[in-house]
């Protein structure tokens, strides 16, 4: 029975990470932090809410067996790129730089089929470079994830574009073969029942899974 740490409970893959982990047997407390509390109740939840600009502040709570770090944002949301690279980037960084101190057994990262430091796209750029800067921390085991565009029912009123994208992507899926066939859509509680699939697994190293390994690995 161990504890898990959710960063970003409130998104597409973290919400539905949270619900299979608050049903695993395998977990006796999940602790997530949120900027403000979520209408969920359980007798293992404990929601911590936070300033992730004070992540320090919360060490303590950064211990256990793994932190599912499903941070993350769009431009849209966030035009401003300081503000967008601090979340995509800098509170992952940050928080695996605890989890290390802390004696975490496992981190766990989403990041995007794409991700790359030489990317001209600052979105693919700033993946690329939060996937390099958590490897260069030296955590004993690390997993990093990178699906394709990720369909689900999201709550957000004003994402209706990404919706008309995923039935879209319900008519390309097939075409897409051969070399093409990593950019097919997946369902985000593929990758969230991945992530805790993995978890369950005692090893060291790191370990980056494509879109169509996640699906194979789920």
């Amino acid at each position: 029975m161990a504890k898990a740490i959710i960063a970003g409970a409130s998104g597409l893959i973290g919400g539905l990470l949270l619900d299979i982990l608050l049903q695993s047997s395998e977990y006796k407390e999940v602790v997530i932090l949120v900027r403000k509390e979520l209408p969920v109740k359980h007798k293992k939840l404990k929601q911590i809410v936070v300033d992730f600009d004070k992540l320090q502040d919360y060490a303590a709570e950064l211990n256990g067996r793994a932190i599912f770090c499903c941070l993350g944002t769009t431009r849209k949301k966030t035009p401003d790129r300081a503000v967008y690279r601090k979340i995509d980037h800098d509170y992952p960084v940050q928080m695996a730089k605890i989890g290390l101190r802390n004696g975490i057994e496992q981190y766990h990262l989403v990041s995007a089929l794409g991700a790359d430091t030489g990317s001209s796209a600052f979105y693919m750029k700033t993946k690329g470079e939060v996937e390099d800067d958590i490897i260069k921390v030296g955590l004993k085991c690390l997993h990093i994830y990178r699906p394709s565009f990720l369909t689900g029912h999201r709550t957000e009123k004003n994402r209706v574009e990404e919706r008309i994208v995923g039935v879209l992507f319900k008519v390309i899926n097939p075409l897409l073969l051969g070399g093409l066939k990593k950019y097919r859509s997946i369902p985000a509680k593929t990758v969230a029942m991945a992530m805790y699939k993995q978890s369950l697994i005692k090893r060291e190293g790191v370990f980056i899974h494509p879109s169509e390994q996640i699906k194979q690995i789920a």
